[in-house]
């Protein structure tokens, strides 16, 4: 999740065919990018009302279903993971790189349902990081040999980019499972998406009014470290009333939960921002109108779920 504060900077086109030697019948669903115009959408850089309606439309989702049907959470998870993983394999790609997007697709399926029901029926002898660590030792072994029948050219390149994704989405990803497992599993959820939702905010509203002095220009230069500042003090205060009000712990938690998620959130958007630089597009997709694809919205989410995890799993009582 990005809290750039002015439009994103306008890369240029895609390569073409010829300069990647990317065949488009390796792709098993079409690409679909976000123009590199603002197309007078002001600094928001994004069609705002749109972009409004979608985020509402989701966040209802999520609620939703955490409320009323938790698997009904974990299968909208898988299929958000799905889309992410489906955006990297398009991305990817335009590189040259075959990766084995069916076996990966299924197996993030399979990983996040795991994760959930692993937690759920944690015990001695099968501990839910054991079973979770099976289906990625599978899914790995079922990348590499579905990318066996192609042969000795390119397999290094093509079974690294199945590495990548495989780490990079459904790993990390599946935490949020594990979250959603524990005692109190929902306000831990509710806790995580949270801290990460308001650094968002609290990057882009201190970004548009105060961002002057670029935190990584070479790779995001419209990111700010004013826009930084206002992230920890939005996802703080969420932590902080959070913890005491959700959670049942000090507020002194909510300081830690609120810092930590931000650092490690902004780091995914920095990461995210460098595949997008390599691969020279300005959206992984247009999936989600007016936010751009999935990968744009979960990036932060991402490499914090882990990190959230660890953290309540450390302060917050029940694991």
């Amino acid at each position: 999740m990005s809290s750039d504060a002015t439009p994103p900077s306008h890369d240029p086109g895609p390569p073409t065919e010829s300069d990647t030697g990317f065949e488009p019948e390796n792709v098993l669903a079409p690409e679909v990018h976000t123009p590199p115009t603002d197309k007078g959408y002001g600094r928001a850089g994004r069609n705002l009302p749109v972009a409004i309606g979608v985020g509402v439309g989701l966040g209802a989702a999520v609620v939703f279903s955490l409320w009323l049907f938790h698997w009904g959470f974990v299968a909208l998870v898988a299929a958000g993971l799905s889309l992410a993983a489906l955006e990297l394999h398009n991305a990817l790609g335009r590189l040259g790189v075959r990766t084995a997007i069916v076996p990966i697709v299924v197996g993030t399926v399979v990983m996040v349902g795991a994760s959930y029901a692993a937690g759920l029926a944690d015990s001695p002898r099968l501990p839910a990081n054991l079973i979770m660590l099976s289906v990625l030792a599978f899914m790995v072994i079922i990348a590499l040999l579905w990318r066996m029948r192609r042969g000795p050219d390119g397999f290094v390149r093509d079974a690294s980019g199945s590495l990548f994704i495989i780490g990079y989405v459904p790993l990390l990803g599946s935490f949020v499972g594990l979250l959603l497992s524990g005692d109190n599993g929902v306000a831990r959820v509710v806790t995580f998406i949270a801290a990460v939702v308001f650094s968002d905010i609290g990057g882009y509203v201190a970004g548009v009014l105060f961002g002057k002095h670029p935190m990584a220009p070479v790779i995001s230069p419209k990111k700010s470290w004013e826009g930084f500042a206002g992230s920890i003090v939005f996802s703080v205060g969420a932590s902080v009333l959070l913890s005491i009000f959700v959670l049942g712990v000090p507020w002194w938690v909510g300081i830690i939960i609120g810092v930590v998620l931000v650092g490690v959130g902004t780091c995914g958007d920095l990461v995210e921002s460098l595949v997008k630089r390599d691969v020279g597009i300005k959206d992984m997709s247009s999936f989600l109108p007016g936010h751009g694809g999935v990968m744009d919205r979960i990036d932060s989410l991402l490499l914090a779920a882990p990190a959230a995890w660890l953290v309540m799993y450390i302060l917050v009582p029940g694991g």
